[in-house]
């Protein structure tokens, strides 16, 4: 009877497959006394257990038959720990009630410890079904494929591969920090970045170096390493089924790029941009060959084809190195900048109260400066509707380059953000050209306002003192922004595009900065040239270095001096539409445009004097009026003629190249050419006409807004906001690490963080170099007729006509 009970605990009671109940079970057992009734629990419990086990490793034999077997001679085991352990337990209840101690349940314990590595075993034994079906989603990425790939990448590798296998979690963060393809690819999410800070974060101390020996220190950690690959698909069929999938995929090419093409101005919008982390002993040319190796073999027998490259600059590692002799002094100098200001504010303030003060002390005092940064205070003789002009103009040249920053940016649907923009409204933020015109028409428009002026009260004329004055006023802030920018920017951050958009620009500012500060960088093409955007600079500074002549001319002989300069105006508007004709150019941002046509385009046109003079001329002719028609007296039919005029002109330039913006636009040469040569006449004819009216005392809604005085604060910004906000935006650009998503064109552009950051970082180049040398300035160069000026505008000129002239000729473009 004995045996045959046993023999009936032994067998589980129900199907464990269908996930019985184990108290149901237990509670089934009939009751029994003392050590017996113990022995019958644990044993039930037992085959309970082994019964569970066999069928859960069942489950796993089809897929891991070795790794079955092996679980299967542990199950006895396994089923003798929990039982014992449960031994154990009751043996503790029992004990405490009877006082008497069980044997087999010390045994059991004394089995738990000695089983641990058997546990470990069947750790593994999961592990590894874990590890091959979380691999089976995303192949692991082999940088060692390259046949001339080096000994250390090899070793470090075959170690990424093996600790992979054995689920060591630093490989896992790895793979795990290489880009996957996700949903969304015919949305445009085709950029995968991955995790650039869990990738730069891995840091894994070897026990054997690539040679065989061990090693201890830096040389023998593996470290991750991140790179960004650029791979561009080439359809090779006609198929139309594929240029749909194709067009879907490149969200239908707003801008069209290729591998040659310049990416750290305009973004190479139409590669797939994928971020791959390996281990650092593995160079940039190992990760192109496997990546297209790779690309290769996931395309193979499809027609579609890969062209995969990876620059030296795109593989990062967190190595930090210490500053070199430049950096170092390039932080020594805004030290000692910012030293000698907060000197300056303390002597400004300890000697407010005094009747006199030094003025060379103080001439970089930030309580002095900040007092005439917001200062409104108007001077006599300004042309107050420049300054809302102006601060027109800058808006609206800050939402055209923030555009053009924001496509550098990756997001999951950028094929409805290019449907989104693909639409004439853009022309607003295409037009970014249009908006530098107007500040070349000012700046010859008060060269000549301020020239004229001395010459009609025959004072002298000192063009050595005049170009001194235009140098000290540009070269310190452009100075300061080229050496912080080279050294000292690119130290303060890092991220999947960092080095393309900072570290390239701070590159090429280390062999070419001699050139922006003698003003000829123009000339040398945008690929090559240190900060883009400062071109306008060498322009204005070209154009400013003849405009005396021109304006001497139409002084001495006014009939022939007039029609030389519509002579040349006429020849650089032609110039403008053959250049655009031959050379295939276009200075609209049209829908599907061409990167290489970008360049050639701020090559051939854009930065090239000759082609942007007609502005100019227009400016030098516009303060000729002012001086000689001031008081003109117009009749209403004139005025409404006029403002007439006026409207068609804005209207014209502005809305007459919509259409170009349009997704399904071809590009047309002769489209081009027209915009090109006359929309810039006729967008600054449209403020020339409100300048003129206003100057003389017809004014109106639109000419006293222009007019407020708040915009004075603008004006003196406007330099500072010209060099700092493209280093801001490419900052922001280069710390992006993941994907977004587009909502719509207002919540990109207005950015408030990105807004604050520009005017801080304006504020604090004007008051720390714009300011300060303009006092210098006043104090090393004295005018002929000074006249005291109120303490409130240490920056300004002493003459009503030079504080017309200097405090708004400085260059702002974009």
């Amino acid at each position: 009877a004995d045996g045959g009970a046993a023999a009936a605990v032994a067998q589980p009671t129900c199907s464990l497959k269908d996930n019985c109940n184990l108290g149901d079970n237990l509670l089934a057992l009939p009751a029994a006394d003392g050590a017996a009734s113990d022995a019958k629990v644990e044993s039930h419990m037992a085959s309970i257990f082994e019964d569970k086990v066999n069928y859960s490793l069942k489950l796993f034999a089809d897929d891991v038959a070795a790794a079955a077997t092996a679980a299967n001679a542990a199950t006895v085991l396994d089923v003798l720990h929990v039982a014992g352990n449960l031994s154990e337990l009751h043996h503790s209840s029992s004990s405490s009630s009877s006082g008497s101690g069980s044997a087999g349940g010390n045994f059991t314990l004394r089995q738990l410890n000695a089983d641990d590595d058997q546990v470990e075993d069947d750790e593994r034994v999961y592990l590894y079904n874990i590890g091959k079906r979380f691999l089976a989603f995303s192949q692991p990425f082999d940088a060692a494929r390259n046949p001339d790939a080096s000994p250390q990448c090899r070793w470090q590798m075959r170690r990424y591969l093996q600790a992979l296998n054995n689920f060591d979690l630093w490989a896992l963060k790895m793979h795990d920090a290489s880009g996957k393809l996700n949903s969304g690819i015919l949305n445009g999410n085709i950029n995968q970045p991955g995790d650039f800070d869990q990738c730069l974060g891995i840091q894994q101390q070897q026990q054997q170096s690539a040679s065989g020996d061990v090693t201890n220190g830096d040389d023998n950690v593996l470290r991750g390493q991140y790179c960004l690959a650029y791979a561009q698909p080439v359809f090779p069929h006609k198929s139309k089924r594929l240029q749909a999938f194709f067009k879907q995929l490149q969200s239908h090419g707003p801008f069209r790029s290729e591998f040659n093409d310049p990416g750290h101005r305009v973004p190479r919008y139409s590669l797939v941009n994928w971020g791959i982390c390996v281990p650092s002993g593995c160079t940039y040319r190992d990760v192109e060959y496997s990546v297209a190796e790779y690309l290769r073999n996931q395309t193979a027998s499809t027609g579609i084809t890969f062209n995969v490259r990876v620059e030296p600059q795109m593989c990062q590692v967190r190595d930090p190195q210490p500053w070199d002799r430049n950096t170092t002094w390039a932080v020594r100098f805004f030290v000692l900048i910012l030293s000698v200001a907060i000197l300056s504010t303390v002597y400004d303030r300890c000697t407010k109260t005094q009747q006199k003060q030094n003025d060379w002390c103080t001439a970089f005092s930030l309580d002095k400066n900040l007092r005439w940064l917001f200062s409104t205070n108007s001077s006599p003789g300004d042309i107050e509707a420049v300054h809302g002009i102006r601060f027109l103009n800058a808006v609206m040249l800050i939402f055209s380059h923030k555009s053009m920053a924001m496509f550098f940016n990756p997001y999951n649907n950028r094929t409805a953000m290019s449907e989104s923009l693909g639409q004439p409204w853009t022309v607003i933020g295409r037009a970014a050209s249009l908006y530098t015109d107007p500040f070349l028409l000012f700046s010859g428009m008060l060269t000549s306002y301020s020239l004229f002026g001395r010459l009609m009260k025959r004072q002298p004329i000192r063009l050595k003192n005049e170009y001194v004055s235009r140098l000290m006023r540009i070269v310190p802030p452009l100075a300061a922004l080229i050496l912080f920018c080279t050294y000292v920017l690119p130290l303060w951050g890092s991220g999947p595009q960092w080095n393309l958009v900072v570290g390239h620009h701070a590159d090429i500012c280390k062999q070419h900065w001699w050139r922006n500060l003698l003003f000829i960088h123009n000339y040398f093409g945008f690929s090559e040239m240190c900060l883009t955007h400062t071109h306008h600079l060498g322009i204005d500074t070209e154009l400013f270095a003849v405009a005396p002549l021109f304006i001497l001319g139409l002084w001495r002989w006014p009939r022939r001096g007039l029609v030389t300069l519509l002579l040349l105006c006429t020849v650089g508007t032609a110039a403008r539409y053959y250049t655009t004709i031959v050379n295939q150019l276009s200075n609209y941002i049209y829908f599907g445009t061409n990167i290489q046509r970008l360049f050639r385009t701020a090559d051939y046109m854009y930065s090239f004097p000759p082609h942007r003079s007609t502005v100019y001329i227009m400016g030098i002719l516009l303060g000729y009026a002012l001086r000689k028609f001031q008081g003109a007296q117009l009749s209403r039919l004139q005025l409404r003629l006029g403002w007439l005029a006026a409207t068609v002109c804005v209207l014209a330039s502005l809305l007459g190249p919509a259409p170009m913006g349009d997704i399904n636009y071809v590009y047309n040469s002769t489209h081009a050419a027209i915009y090109a040569a006359f929309a810039p006449i006729a967008w600054c004819l449209f403020f020339s006409w409100i300048v003129f009216v206003s100057h003389n005392g017809y004014t109106n809604k639109l000419t006293k807004l222009f007019s407020w005085r708040g915009f004075q604060v603008s004006t003196k910004l406007s330099y500072a906001i010209y060099l700092t906000q493209f280093p801001v935006f490419f900052y922001n650009v280069g710390r992006r690490r993941h994907i977004h998503h587009y909502y719509n064109f207002v919540s990109i552009i207005l950015d408030t963080n990105e807004f604050i950051s520009i005017f801080l970082a304006s504020v604090a180049l004007t008051v720390l170099f714009d300011a300060p040398f303009q006092n210098l300035k006043k104090l090393l160069i004295k005018r002929p007729s000074a006249i005291a000026k109120p303490k409130a505008a240490p920056a300004a000129e002493d003459t009503a006509t030079a504080v017309s002239c200097n405090t708004t000729t400085h260059p702002h473009s974009e």
